[in-house]
């Protein structure tokens, strides 16, 4: 009798060691995860209760609240609503019932959303944890310059009028103004009615005859041939990599021949002969002239000099570009040649062959010229602030590459002023901005293959004001699928012009 009280004792002893276990595992181990978990009636009741804090502009413009259903016909408290529309649609993203987050809404979903506030006292430290809420966030977006951009594209005499306008603070990277056409209206996805969100989400996934969908931003997502903006980069690489050649001068040409290329040449826009050096060549935009100069600079240096300005290499994705609070952005690509491939280099060296840019990385490459060869992490979020005005963080300005010397920047600067100031004859933007304004500018046409149909151009121009050491405002607008008589100057140039004026009005600068 003894020995199996012995026994039974074990095995209660057992047993209770193993309720502790578990009670331990339950409390602790598991702890997070059960009281996260989908299936916990808390979070299952939780998340009816979808208050969301606002996200603001830089001035306090509401870009996106929440508001009280007042409906039976769902079972959610609160609704998201975006007062502007599509306005900064591409910026705000959505957040869905059935779709979840994107943009901000997805960037800072975790401040954005109900959650544990940190305690503002010593009662509230010891005893009274202060309620959970959300946290509101404000972005560095200049309203009359995003309504500007937006504005410039949708009412652009153009052929076609989808594209993006990126504008940047070179000195602080703060993104300004961020504006792709066709945008979305992100109401109908954010609508407590799924059925409405699911329609609304599947239209705006559908490109339109410009063939892009509103819901992949230009601005991020889509990327394109930078022409001769590249002519920028190229001009670097000699003043930043290769002295030696800053007195290159290409004889007066209307073409180029290399070794490689097969006998077929590369031709100047428009079959007139151009040459000399960089101060003439840049502003006048000499194809044969700079992509001699870039056979010149070497495969090594110019992919370097690329690199340094954040494009990835072989389509290998950037470690910088993904530096911007937002989701889903895609890098900027330099193709790598074979040491000796004078022909693509050529090509390469003017924005052509596989070169491919985003507008974001347009504008961070004036931004980088105009900052004295420092590119500054771009980014959205200004601070973020408790529901009591608190604030909870803030953004730093950071450095994120060094893409020149000063004097490289200054230099390529002075180059991109003769593009605009009408000191160059047949400059290309010549007679687009008042001399007062001392912008520094560089257009680009890329000549691309339509999907159906004949060759189309697309058009870039990017670049600064003041030129004067003191930029506050770097832009990059691209118009892509122009027709094949388009060039930067008559289909970006306007725009660009418009944002700048915009700028001005708002500062009371010259206008």
């Amino acid at each position: 009798m003894g020995r199996r009280i012995r026994w039974l004792g074990v095995v209660l002893v057992l047993c209770f060691a193993l309720v502790i276990v578990q009670l331990v595992n339950i409390q602790f181990r598991q702890a997070g995860a059960l009281a996260n978990s989908p299936n916990n009636p808390r979070i299952a009741a939780k998340k009816f209760d979808n208050n969301r804090g606002s996200i603001l502009a830089s001035d306090g413009t509401v870009l996106a609240k929440s508001v009280k259903v007042n409906s039976s016909s769902t079972t959610y408290n609160y609704e998201r609503e975006y007062p502007n529309g599509p306005l900064y649609g591409g910026i705000t993203g959505y957040d869905s019932i059935y779709f979840g987050t994107s943009g901000i809404e997805y960037q800072y979903n975790q401040y954005l959303q109900i959650h544990a506030q940190a305690p503002q006292n010593f009662s509230q430290l010891l005893f009274n944890k202060p309620p959970s809420e959300p946290d509101n966030v404000t972005l560095t977006i200049d309203p009359i310059l995003q309504a500007a951009a937006l504005r410039a594209l949708q009412t652009a005499p153009l052929t076609n009028r989808d594209g993006a306008v990126v504008v940047l603070n070179p000195t602080t990277g703060a993104v300004l103004a961020m504006a792709s056409n066709p945008t979305f209206d992100p109401n109908g996805i954010s609508s407590p009615d799924v059925a409405t969100e699911q329609t609304d989400h599947f239209e705006d996934l559908v490109p339109d005859s410009e063939k892009f969908a509103p819901l992949q931003p230009i601005a991020t997502e889509s990327s394109f041939p930078p022409g001769s903006t590249f002519k920028v980069i190229t001009s670097t690489a000699v003043y930043n990599l290769k002295p030696s050649l800053i007195s290159y001068s290409f004889p007066l040409a209307s073409s180029v021949i290399f070794p490689d290329s097969g006998g077929i040449p590369l031709d100047n826009d428009g079959g007139s002969k151009c040459g000399g050096t960089m101060a003439v060549m840049l502003p006048q935009s000499c194809d044969p002239g700079y992509g001699a100069l870039g056979v010149q600079v070497g495969v090594a240096t110019e992919t370097k000099q690329a690199e340094d300005f954040g494009y990835a290499v072989d389509g290998t994705k950037s470690p910088y570009v993904p530096g911007i609070d937002l989701p889903d952005v895609i890098p900027s690509v330099f193709s790598a040649l074979q040491p000796n491939a004078q022909a693509f280099l050529a090509q390469s060296a003017i924005g052509q062959y596989n070169d491919r840019s985003t507008p974001l990385e347009g504008a961070l490459v004036a931004a980088g010229i105009a900052n004295g060869g420092v590119i500054m992490t771009p980014h959205l979020m200004e601070k973020i602030t408790d529901s009591q005005g608190a604030v909870v963080k803030t953004y730093k300005p950071t450095p994120m590459l060094t893409a020149a010397t000063p004097a490289a920047a200054a230099a390529v600067g002075k180059l991109m002023v003769s593009v605009a100031n009408n000191t160059v004859p047949d400059a290309t933007a010549n007679g687009i901005f008042p001399v007062s304004w001392h912008v520094a500018v560089k257009t680009g046409t890329a000549q691309v293959q339509a999907p159906v149909g004949p060759e189309q151009t697309d058009d870039w121009m990017i670049g600064f004001m003041p030129a004067d050491g003191t930029a506050q405002i770097a832009i990059a607008v691209v118009v892509p699928d122009q027709s094949f008589t388009g060039t930067g100057a008559g289909e970006a140039g306007p725009i660009v012009k418009q944002v700048f004026q915009a700028y001005l009005t708002e500062t009371g600068g010259q206008g």
